[in-house]
């Protein structure tokens, strides 16, 4: 199998950069860079990608890429440790109700039950859109476009992230309102919150809170800050899209229309066939991540959302 010269010579340079360019002009053939034609095809973060490369697990017309920067149209065959990378299917969102107890990893080293698990069988090769921790629970979103996963990721996309928080102790709304300045944990800054405190319970409090940037454990440290111990997490909203009333362990597709009148504008949505509706059913789960070879795949969480979704749980047996 030969391998793409990636030599730093003049000619070799001028000759690579014709051979990835070769038809970009004049043949209306659209071309983009491998790394990122991987990760919009939902097998890998771009970053990731590009490590596959590097260590050249990656082939194109039977040719071992070693440069992220080399172009593809998507006809070629593509090939990632072995397994042929189909042509981008149209761009499909889901929301699942993850439930407590389950890590939002495709392989978990410790053999506990990750979100994956939880997905139905039928599904194509997705990636989440953000994680959730292992007790927290709620809506978590999974695409098959990568690169829509990290433009929705991104905190200058300015999604708002809604939570219901249970914490034990006390707490003022005076005390929540000062978290609009921001403040400083540890070391680290975390921007405005907007945090309203609901009703006391016993011994706990019952807050909602509303951040734009979603560091790691954020909520539980500033609380935690503000003499608080959180110990029940419920994300309800991403951006537009909402949990709703989806029962707990459920996987729900987002209608291809909504799913461009709400992200169409910061993000290009692939495209759908009006008779490619694929529905997914059945509670059991993918099986074993990293397993499953890559293979092709297929509402407005305003208040008034769409029913036109397709429902599916996700339960699955084995480990606890």
């Amino acid at each position: 199998m030969s391998k793409v010269d990636t030599s730093k010579s003049k000619a070799t340079e001028n000759a690579s950069k014709k051979a990835s360019d070769q038809g970009e002009k004049g043949d209306g053939v659209e071309r983009q860079r491998i790394a990122k034609y991987l990760a919009r095809a939902g097998v890998c973060s771009r970053r990731d990608a590009e490590k596959l490369i590097e260590d050249g697990r990656v082939t194109v017309d039977h040719r071992v890429l070693t440069t992220p920067a080399f172009k593809v149209t998507g006809r070629e065959e593509i090939v990632v440790d072995g397994k042929i990378i189909p042509p981008h299917e149209p761009t499909r969102l889901w929301r699942l109700h993850k439930p407590r107890g389950c890590v939002t990893t495709n392989k978990d080293p410790e053999g506990r039950v990750t979100v994956f698990d939880r997905l139905p069988e039928n599904m194509p090769r997705v990636i989440s859109i953000g994680r959730l921790d292992y007790n927290t629970e709620g809506l978590l979103l999974f695409t098959n476009d990568g690169e829509l996963a990290r433009t929705l990721e991104l905190p200058q996309t300015g999604w708002t992230r809604r939570y219901r928080i249970r914490a034990y102790g006390r707490v003022t709304q005076s005390d929540l309102d000062e978290l609009q300045n921001g403040i400083e944990v540890d070391g680290i800054k975390y921007g405005p919150i907007e945090a309203t405190l609901d009703r006391e319970q016993g011994d706990n409090v019952w807050i909602t809170m509303r951040l734009t940037e979603g560091k790691n454990r954020e909520i539980k440290r500033v609380l935690g800050e503000l003499g608080l111990d959180v110990n029940r997490l419920i994300r309800l909203s991403y951006g537009p899209f909402q949990l709703g009333d989806i029962p707990e362990g459920t996987t729900l597709e987002i209608p291809h229309k909504t799913l461009v009148e709400q992200v169409g504008h910061i993000h290009t949505i692939r495209a759908k066939d009006d008779d490619n509706k694929k529905k997914f059913s059945g509670p059991k789960g993918r099986g074993k991540a990293g397993k499953k070879p890559f293979k092709k795949g297929g509402s407005s969480d305003r208040k008034n959302t769409r029913n036109a979704d397709t429902r599916t749980t996700g339960k699955k047996g084995g480990k606890k």
